[in-house]
């Protein structure tokens, strides 16, 4: 009997159960190449349902169901690196999606408090572990949808709250007692995101225009960054570009483009992009990798028309157990798979900002266009569009480019900034500020990409503050609760008090 009280305080019933694991899978199912963006709505529904009423720890237990239902599908490409890799980041990822749970309120009233919790979750993974692992993120399933037209306002986590408010807001009218008053809430908020949505929508016209061709070399997928030619790589690039056409302003290869030993500027390898940008008359900026005997350089290298490099940026935010090991000693005992990555990067300490001919250019490497802090710091620098040379050869699928693509659909949008993406062999794309797509290569093909994009100076609201004022937001919120609570108990008793006190007076 006792076994069975501690299970039934543990775990929800069967249909909650199989609501939350549904949930993760509608989840799941609106994020990159999917991106049916409307089945995210539905899962939050399907959560809000499940959640609703329970105890912490059957909270806890549901949200790891429903976080394995949404992580499983998701990183599942993570098992062509390494088995044990792949349940180590699920294990990690599955627990904060149900530590999250945890803030949910679980009073019939409180549906509100599940779209809150889930921002916070997307808060937390984009800093934690090791920096941020927000693959896959909420937002960048809901690049079709009406949501993302507040990534100008709040960002990426303001369109995970109102897809998530949106989906939380059926189930909490369906469960409500008090259905007038849920239904004036419900369109209170909605009038108020609608407002500040519409107040936010970015008003500048382009400062001037950019003539720009992306390349791509194409080749074979799926080949670890250690064990790739990078002399192939790089003569695949040289050949597409030879059907550049004249009158460009800007040329865009992709990361690690050019593998050296030492610095770049006097190699011959520097001398063929030299020559390239003086044919061409424009500034090409090439994606380098300067190794040393312990470590290495990924930087983004800035050639002018006339030969010079004019500028660099090294990249920043690093990849874990990609461009470094965090702890190398202890994982060198446990795993040879640090093989892999026999040396680190070393960081740059600057923000994306490449100065040349063709302008200011805001640059994120890689990894980096998946974190809205190193584009802002681009943009806000004077960046007056974005490039993103990147790097996606040691992936299988089509799962880790279109992710990429989804990442810097959502950067174009939050800092109404055009986008050029180039990898080596796909996806390669140029994104115009609004988010649409003015074209995309294939994988592995060779693909020369060419747009006339703008060059924009004005700042959106999200540009300013980040991610601030909706981080405030989701604090209050969670303390709301509580202290209303609180509020009420107080009030109760103090009637409960009042009354008694009549009483004996009568």
């Amino acid at each position: 009997m006792t076994a069975r009280r501690g299970r039934d305080r543990w775990l929800p019933g069967w249909p909650r159960l199989l609501s939350g694991l549904a949930a993760g899978g509608l989840l799941a199912g609106s994020m990159p190449p999917r991106s049916a963006w409307y089945l995210a709505p539905v899962g939050v529904a399907a959560l809000t349902w499940a959640l609703l009423g329970l105890r912490w720890q059957q909270r806890l237990i549901l949200g790891a169901v429903a976080g394995v239902g949404f992580f499983a599908p998701t990183l599942s490409w993570l098992t062509s690196f390494h088995p044990a890799g792949f349940a180590a980041v699920l294990v990690l990822e599955v627990a904060l999606f149900a530590a999250a749970m945890l803030l949910v309120d679980p009073g019939r009233g409180r549906w509100w408090t599940v779209p809150v919790a889930l921002v916070a979750l997307e808060a937390v993974r984009a800093r934690f572990p090791f920096g941020g692992f927000p693959l896959p993120g909420i937002a960048l399933g809901q690049l079709d949808s009406p949501f993302v037209t507040a990534a100008p306002l709040g960002g990426s986590l303001l369109v995970v709250g109102l897809t998530a408010a949106a989906g939380a807001a059926v189930t909490g009218l369906a469960a409500a007692h008090r259905r007038i008053r849920a239904v004036l809430l419900v369109a209170a908020v909605a009038a108020v995101s609608a407002g500040g949505v519409a107040l936010a929508q970015p008003s500048g016209g382009p400062a001037s225009q950019l003539r720009t061709a992306v390349v791509q070399g194409g080749g074979p997928r799926g080949i670890p960054a250690v064990e790739a030619d990078e002399q192939e790589v790089t003569e695949r690039l040289f050949d597409v570009s030879e059907d550049l056409p004249a009158g460009l302003d800007l040329v865009l290869w992709p990361e690690s483009s050019i593998g050296v030993t030492g610095a770049v500027a006097e190699t011959g390898e520097a001398d063929r992009v030299a020559a390239l940008a003086r044919r061409t008359r424009a500034t090409v900026v090439a994606g380098v990798t300067e190794s040393g005997e312990t470590s290495f350089r990924n930087a983004a290298v800035a050639w002018g028309p006339d030969g010079r490099i004019v500028d660099r940026y090294e990249k920043v935010h690093r990849v874990p157990f990609g461009e470094y090991i965090p702890a190398r000693g202890l994982f060198e005992r446990v795993s040879d798979m640090t093989a892999l990555v026999p040396r680190d990067a070393v960081p740059g300490r600057d923000p994306g900002l490449l100065e040349t001919p063709a302008g200011r250019l805001g640059v994120v490497i890689s990894y980096e266009v998946f974190f809205s802090d190193r584009a802002r710091a681009a943009v806000t620098a004077g960046g007056q569009v974005l490039l993103v040379p990147t790097n996606a050869a040691s992936y299988i699928t089509e799962e880790v480019p279109a992710t990429e693509v989804a990442a810097a659909r959502m950067r174009a949008q939050e800092l109404d900034r055009a986008v050029m993406q180039a990898a080596p062999t796909g996806y390669t794309a140029i994104v115009l500020p609004d988010g649409t797509i003015a074209g995309q290569g294939l994988l592995s093909t060779p693909e020369l990409l060419t747009a006339t994009v703008p060059l924009r100076t004005g700042l959106t609201p999200y540009a300013r503050t980040g991610d601030l004022p909706v981080l405030l937001a989701v604090a209050l919120t969670l303390i709301a609760g509580p202290a209303i609570r609180v509020l009420q108990g107080r009030h109760r008793a103090a009637n409960g008090e009042h009354g008694r006190g009549a009483g004996t007076l009568g």
